[in-house]
């Protein structure tokens, strides 16, 4: 499961509306290789959902995340801060082992 926190709930919503995505459109969270860690981080809305998608709802956003990928995002929460340290949408990963500086890369 991935739990979304009030300050990404309320962003992806702020940005569903921004950008006119439908109400069918959820986010898709999924893991791919490369960064400067090894495996990055995908996030995008996405409206098609496959047969071996696992889908996660926490505070009324959905998330599709495909099976591959859920190995590696079991149990992590999808944060936004907008601190002076940066802005932007931020995973807080327990099964990463190392992750780079600006949080977008990591490895098992």
């Amino acid at each position: 499961m991935i739990i979304v926190s009030d300050k990404a709930k309320d962003r992806i919503l702020e940005l569903k509306r921004e950008e006119g995505r439908s109400e069918e459109e959820n986010i898709r969270v999924s893991v791919k290789g490369g960064g400067c860690s090894g495996l990055m981080y995908d996030l995008g809305f996405d409206g098609k959902k496959e047969d071996s998608d696992h889908v996660f709802e926490d505070k009324g956003v959905k998330i599709i995340v495909d099976r591959k990928s859920l190995l590696y995002l079991a149990g992590t929460t999808l944060e936004f801060t907008d601190g002076l340290n940066g802005k932007g949408f931020q995973f807080v990963n327990p099964n990463a082992s190392r992750t780079c500086g600006c949080g977008e890369s990591f490895s098992i």
